[in-house]
């Protein structure tokens, strides 16, 4: 973006209002106190936006991390494929055509934070209501292939059943796994281990403002 300030702190201000929107919206999309961004602007707290905010904030504005104080354009970065399926939140949707739309850049560190490994990293997105508040419609979900596990623990799981492709909290009994929901509006569903095929493990959630 020609005339950005190098400084992160007006660049931000002055991405938000070009985009119209204030500084309360941002910090509450990062899931953050409303007061996060205006207390980074005004008072310089905290010193510099952490990895994951600063991603997300890059996303939405269309700009390189390096305008918000990350690191320059050019530093290794990993491309993680965005996926045109959608995982429903809700009462199942079919997978659709696996064409790959535009990537998402992250740094190494942030995928070693969550424990994904590059070569096993996809995004899709969420459609439905049935995990909110956890996961809204229209959320992109980073899904982690390489971890399928189904344990106790109830970790969220993108699935396949009876040719839907799914996102819900899941755990595993005797047998038979519970396939729940965050939103109390809708009741577990209990199956059997062989009518779900696990595709991942949704490790990061990347949102966009309302």
């Amino acid at each position: 973006m020609s005339g950005m300030s190098k400084n992160p702190r007006e660049a931000l201000v002055r991405l938000a209002e070009a985009r119209g929107t204030s500084l309360a919206a941002l910090s509450t999309m990062l899931g953050r106190n409303v007061a996060y961004l205006q207390q980074f602007v005004g008072r310089g707290s905290p010193k510099r936006l952490a990895e994951d905010d600063r991603r997300t904030l890059a996303a939405f504005f269309g700009v390189e991390e390096s305008v918000l104080g990350g690191t320059a354009a050019g530093a290794a970065m990993i491309e993680v494929p965005w996926i045109a399926v959608s995982a429903a939140a809700g009462a199942g949707a079919d997978p659709g055509s696996e064409r790959r739309l535009r990537p998402e850049r992250f740094s190494p560190e942030t995928l070693m934070a969550v424990g994904i490994a590059p070569r096993t990293a996809s995004i899709i997105t969420a459609r439905g209501d049935s995990m909110a508040p956890t996961i809204l419609d229209g959320d992109r979900l980073v899904v982690d292939g390489g971890d399928r596990n189904v344990g106790r623990t109830g970790a969220i799981l993108v699935l396949r059943r009876d040719g839907d492709l799914l996102v819900k909290r899941v755990i595993a009994q005797q047998g038979m796994l519970t396939l729940m929901s965050d939103n109390p509006a809708y009741a577990p569903v209990t199956v059997s281990a062989e009518a779900v095929q696990p595709i991942g493990r949704v490790k990061l959630l990347l949102r966009m403002p309302q």
